[in-house]
């Protein structure tokens, strides 16, 4: 049998050629899978002849739709003999008219898979049966879809060609390809898969290697003051480490430019550790683990209570009795800062792990602390899947909300262990042997906390500071504060640590409380707002200390306090309003106990009384967002009705927040548009902030009264004030900046503390 020809129909006539031979015609099935091999203008195919009249009858007739009724009971092809015997049984062909085709088309248009019904209609419309109907329908399908099939394999074809040559025009680049150092030839294209591997294997075992280290580690008692000082030298470029476009996300990665920054700080020129220095980073976190955990337990002799009853304070040389091995002894003109503080927390331990070891979470919910902090390089990611046996370099940068005090660089090693089931430890300790510097200002021994888990996703935090500093640049309207421990000591640490669990705890809730009001009224919202008060707050507290990054000029003459100006450019800043922003802060003591001062300014019904701007309108509360236990950690969107009809009114986003060591009121005027948008629960990346504030701190002279409301509500104590403004002054960042501008804002800081002054002192009396 021919290839590509199907068996003849039982009623199908032949086909006689010219030249006498049989020209079968069979089913239309048999034309669609024997029309390849079928030739213009009449030919044979293997044998079987088809003449030039027969092709055109089978054009005409659409050799796809030429099915009868009997056309699918097939039979064998037989010989001549028998061919000549069946003639006389065969019905006559029948073929379809035009009209007929042209009808079925459009209906197959329409619908190509007509159902029994549909198909005895358009046959008693065509004349046909209903068989031959369904026999075009069926012929007319796999027509389709071969056309479709052959076209698809056409453009496959085509692509494959393309690709082809591509791959051989990249295959001829990568043989000619030469090595740029040593201008011989490369095998890039070969070696690939291989290197790949390769560097996936070597990364294993470098970690397995690190891994092994540090578990020997424990067991050599050679000290780490034995090894050299090992000095490498500086990187050529320093890193771009800040706080992301001043006072921004505490990212870790710098976005700051030369021109908004005037000042070289330490951090920059720090690079990370060299392989040699890799073993001695080790060890001595290993060793510093130890120490910590030793000292998150350990009582008296070490730990000494002091006359208050409740602070402990470290015993120096029962320290240096129990903890021979160390980073050396004190430098000289330093002094010793330790402290150790204890509070249980609504976070998991394994959260709180992950919160610590990650740099950006780390910075974001210690904004009013870190100002900054980056990541050099990860020693070791942790075995099993978690940070256990996690080691990493860092660099950071600690402050206090005001200008007078100077911040602490560190340059250390952050090192995670389990302790057994439920018991984590994370430590720090300087890395300064290995790069001295004389501008190091701050020594930080093995300092960080142990966390213990307990019931209900809450966790027991013993948080151990333990640093040697210069604190001599430190203001002395400070002095008692820095001492006191509440600045950088490990009660700060704690305090925050307890706050942000709350706020987070209130941001993840699933529903909205019973003591939220006004108009936030879904879920997404609610997050939205939350969210938008935190980049607020993180950019108030990095925009206002004494950042080396800052440069901060002190305005004299003033007849009042200190004001200290700054200037940056804004420029490409989704979540800035673009052109130059100038800073202005000042730090002042007020007679009044912390408590008093920040229930005094974050209350809307007194904000008329200080704040200028509100040019003595009523201020309403629109919405409200609790974030923790006490009443004041909250976050509110306030509008303020101006008292002249022709101004329009300003909303105002606030976020206020105290603990026992710190209190923050913060605010931003916002665009109605824009807080719409979130309040449904939009991106708040996108809307512009300046935020300006109040950063309110003990003086140090009082303790806390162990409560949930503050430090010192009542007592002697007195509160030390920072005032910070941010002001668009031009909307161009290449305009210069007028003294006309810094005039105004000066103005506008020392009218504000005199108004925060009066109205204070007269309720203090």
């Amino acid at each position: 049998m021919p290839a590509g020809m199907m068996i003849p129909a039982r009623n199908t006539a032949p086909m006689i050629g010219r030249n006498g031979s049989v020209g079968i015609f069979g089913s239309p099935a048999s034309l669609l899978l024997g029309q390849g091999s079928i030739m213009e203008g009449g030919g044979q195919v293997e044998g079987v002849e088809f003449s030039e009249s027969d092709f055109g009858r089978m054009r005409e007739g659409e050799e796809f739709e030429s099915a009868t009724k009997s056309s699918s009971e097939n039979q064998e092809v037989g010989s001549g003999d028998d061919l000549d015997h069946q003639r006389p049984k065969k019905k006559r062909y029948h073929r379809h008219t035009q009209n007929q085709i042209q009808q079925m088309e459009a209906f197959f248009k329409e619908c190509p898979h007509p159902d029994d019904k549909q198909r005895k209609e358009l046959s008693r419309e065509l004349g046909l049966e209903p068989l031959q109907v369904k026999f075009w329908f069926q012929n007319k399908r796999t027509q389709m879809k071969t056309h479709h099939e052959r076209h698809e394999n056409t453009q496959l074809r085509t692509e494959n060609e393309k690709l082809r040559a591509d791959n051989m025009r990249y295959r001829e680049a990568l043989g000619n390809a030469t090595c740029p150092n040593c201008g011989g030839p490369t095998a890039i294209g070969e070696m690939s898969f291989d290197e790949h591997h390769l560097r996936l294997e070597n990364a294993r075992l470098r970690e397995e290697i690190d891994r092994i280290s540090a578990i020997a580690a424990k067991y050599v008692g050679k000290p780490v003051s034995s090894y050299p000082l090992l000095s490498t030298p500086m990187a050529s470029s320093p890193l771009e480490l800040g706080i992301g476009s001043y006072g921004g996300h505490n990212s870790g990665l710098g976005a700051g430019g030369g021109d908004m920054y005037g000042a070289v700080d330490l951090l920059r020129t720090i690079s990370a550790p060299s392989e040699a220095d890799k073993p001695i980073i080790i060890e001595l976190a290993v060793a510093a683990m130890e120490e910590l955990v030793r000292m998150a337990q350990m009582g008296e002799p070490l730990w000494m209570t002091a006359l208050d009853g409740s602070t402990a304070v470290l015993n120096e040389d029962e320290y240096v009795r129990t903890f021979p091995r160390g980073i050396g002894p004190k430098p000289s003109g330093f002094s010793c800062e330790a402290s150790r503080a204890t509070a249980v927390v609504i976070m998991n331990h394994i959260s709180l792990v992950e919160m610590l070891m990650d740099v950006n979470q780390w910075s974001t919910v210690f904004s009013g602390i870190v100002s900054r902090a980056m990541t050099l390089e990860v020693l070791s990611t942790g075995v099993a899947g978690n940070y256990n046996g996690a080691l990493q370099v860092m660099t950071s940068e600690l402050q206090v909300p005001s200008p007078l005090v100077p911040t602490r660089e560190s340059y250390f090693v952050r090192y995670c262990k389990q302790h057994g089931e439920g018991t984590w430890a994370v430590v720090d300790v300087s890395l300064d042997n290995l790069r001295p510097t004389p501008a190091l200002r701050c020594r930080r021994r093995p300092s960080g906390c142990l966390i213990q888990d307990m019931p209900n996703g809450y966790s027991k935090v013993t948080w151990v500071e333990h640093v040697e500093v210069d604190d001599r640049g430190v203001h002395s309207l400070y002095n008692q504060l820095v001492r006191s421990g509440h600045a950088f000591g490990a009660k700060r640490w704690i305090a925050t640590l307890d706050r942000q669990c709350e706020r987070l705890a209130s941001a993840m809730a699933t529903s909205i409380p019973t003591g939220d009001a006004g108009v936030i009224t879904n879920q997404e919202g609610r997050k939205s707002m939350l969210k938008l008060a935190e980049r607020m707050v993180m950019s108030f507290c990095g925009g206002v200390s004494a950042s080396t990054t800052h440069t901060w000029t002190t305005l004299s003459g003033t007849g009042a306090d200190d004001v200290r100006v700054m200037t940056r450019k804004s420029i490409d800043d989704p979540g800035r309003p673009p052109g130059i922003v100038l800073s202005a802060a000042t730090s002042f003591w007020l007679p009044v106990p912390p408590k008093r001062v920040f229930d005094f300014l974050r209350d809307e019904n007194s904000r008329n009384e200080w704040d200028i701007l509100s040019n003595g309108g009523i201020v309403q509360e629109m919405a409200h967002i609790a974030n923790g236990r006490d009443t004041g950690n909250c976050v509110s969107l306030l509008r303020v009705n101006s008292a002249n009809s022709s101004q329009s009114n300003m909303l105002i986003l606030q976020e206020s927040s105290t603990d026992e060591t710190a209190s923050f009121v913060v605010y931003a005027p916002v665009d109605i548009v824009a807080i719409n948008v979130v309040l449904n629960g939009g991106d708040p990346d996108y809307v512009a902030l300046l935020p300006s504030g109040f950063a309110i701190l003990p003086d140090g002279s009082t303790t806390s009264d162990g409560g949930a409301n503050g430090v010192a509500e009542h007592g002697s104590g007195g509160s030390l004030l920072t005032v910070a403004f941010q002001i668009l002054v031009d909307s161009v960042p290449t305009a210069k900046l007028s003294l006309g501008s810094v005039a105004t804002v000066n103005n506008l800081i020392a009218c504000t503390v005199e108004r925060i002054k009066a109205s204070l002192s007269c309720e203090n009396q």
